[in-house]
């Protein structure tokens, strides 16, 4: 059997649903557009085609057309050579293989896509779904998963961080700080031991003050001794002379004694005296300045790690999108981005509805390359360029889609009318034309 992509070659249909009979040959590749108004049968085509390749969970719960009396039948020729056909009262499946032997739902199932039956099954699902599709296909599920993994952990961790970082700088810029008050706390035994040793030096002062006036003293008493004697001076001359050496010897001491205290400076403790007093408000602003400098150094600290789990978290992200750009992607520019699919730069919600149907189609032949087709309903949405433009894109990937549209424009491959194929009023200038048949 011949395993490149299989495609409808030819489909026959009766009695099903809304279409009474309609005989079309699809274009091999690009877009077969069945075009009509309203209400006259186009879903039905696309319906019989479901239930003929994709088994009774697609059969119609109304299946026969309400004005016949005669039970639906299906067949559609394969382009791998297999005759599908649904006939009679049970609508019982056949599926005759090139070489003439019958086969049934699960050779079908083989090549056939569930979605590519059922595009709007991905298109309507959730992005986290569409997103998953995407990965399983590629093959990347597993690992993309573990590197999200770590991602949320490593992102939660560095959210708790960084949290805890804007505490501390806020904490630290809050905190009062007093430049002028020491490094360290005050110490009150070490301010009192400094006021002892002051004291104690201008104790030290004070006695040579006292022994100052002491030597004054003693030498205004021998003055006035030397004027009491004067009348003695003659008897007294040698014990004068002996005087006067003793006040030479005496004065010289006098006036070391006189240049030292002249030196002397007292210290004051008013300072201690007051820090004394102020001790624990200086100690108080020196806490709080060391407060502050403990939270800003935290605050940086933290802004550290905050910084490493930034870098860790950008490591696997390039891993992950690493792991993405070596994967073969159903379409250039397709990724999954924070577990949604992206096209170009734009998430689902954002892509045109031509941008929208061409990402669906490329991962639903993705699933299966084997089904080299897909059925699309309501294509009036697009305008004709974009319809113009995908039904290049698909002729440029060799896919076959079948496609609905409420249009009797060129662009129609067919138009149903009543539940009858009929030509459209003018050729379609798209794709290779589909062939029509009306069957009466």
């Amino acid at each position: 059997m011949d395993m490149d992509q299989v495609k409808i070659n030819k489909l026959e249909i009766e009695n099903v649903k809304r279409v009474k009979a309609v005989k079309l040959e699809p274009s091999p590749s690009g877009l077969t557009v069945i075009g009509g108004k309203n209400r006259q049968g186009k879903t039905s085509v696309l319906d019989a085609i479901a239930w003929a390749l994709g088994g009774n969970k697609f059969r119609p719960t109304q299946a026969q057309n309400a004005d016949s009396v005669i039970p639906p039948t299906l067949k559609l020729t394969l382009s791998n050579g297999l005759v599908v056909e649904r006939k009679g009262k049970n609508s019982d499946l056949k599926v005759t293989d090139p070489s003439g032997r019958k086969s049934g739902q699960q050779l079908l199932d083989s090549f056939v896509s569930e979605l590519a039956l059922d595009l709007p099954k991905f298109m309507t699902a959730s992005p986290a779904e569409k997103a998953e599709t995407l990965l399983d296909v590629i093959g990347v599920k597993d690992q993309l998963a573990q590197l999200q993994q770590q991602i949320t952990l490593i992102y939660n961790q560095r959210l708790a961080i960084g949290q805890i970082a804007d505490q501390k700088a806020k904490f630290a810029k809050e905190q009062a700080y007093y430049p002028d008050a020491p490094s360290v706390p005050v110490s009150a035994a070490a301010l009192i031991r400094q006021q002892q040793d002051i004291l104690a030096r201008n104790g030290e002062n004070q006695r040579k003050r006292q022994q100052l006036q002491q030597l004054k003293l003693q030498h205004d008493q021998t003055e006035a001794k030397m004027q009491r004697l004067s009348e003695e001076i003659a008897q007294l001359q040698a014990r004068l002379a002996d005087a006067n050496q003793r006040w030479h010897k005496e004065d010289a001491d006098i006036q070391i004694a006189e240049k030292t205290v002249a030196q002397l400076q007292d210290e004051s403790t008013a300072a201690l005296e007051a820090s004394l007093q102020n001790v624990e408000e200086i100690n108080a602003k020196v806490r709080a300045n060391l407060d502050k400098d403990k939270a800003e150094d935290d605050a940086k600290q933290y802004r550290a790690q905050y910084d490493t789990l930034t870098n860790r978290l950008e490591a696997v992200r390039d891993q992950k999108r690493a792991l993405l750009n070596s994967a073969k992607l159903p379409l250039p520019g397709l990724t999954v981005e924070d577990g949604q699919l992206m096209y170009q730069g734009f998430n689902w919600d954002s892509m045109s509805g031509a941008d929208q149907l061409k990402v669906s189609t490329a991962i639903v032949r993705a699933i299966n390359p084997k089904c080299g087709f897909v059925l699309l309903d309501k294509l009036e949405q697009m305008d004709l360029d974009s319809l113009a433009e995908f039904g290049q894109w698909l002729e440029q990937e060799g896919l076959q889609a079948i496609a609905t549209r409420v249009s009797t424009g060129a662009e129609c491959s067919i138009i149903i009318t009543d539940g009858r194929a009929e030509a459209p009023e003018t050729e379609p200038a798209a794709a290779p034309a589909a062939k029509w048949e009306a069957k009466y």
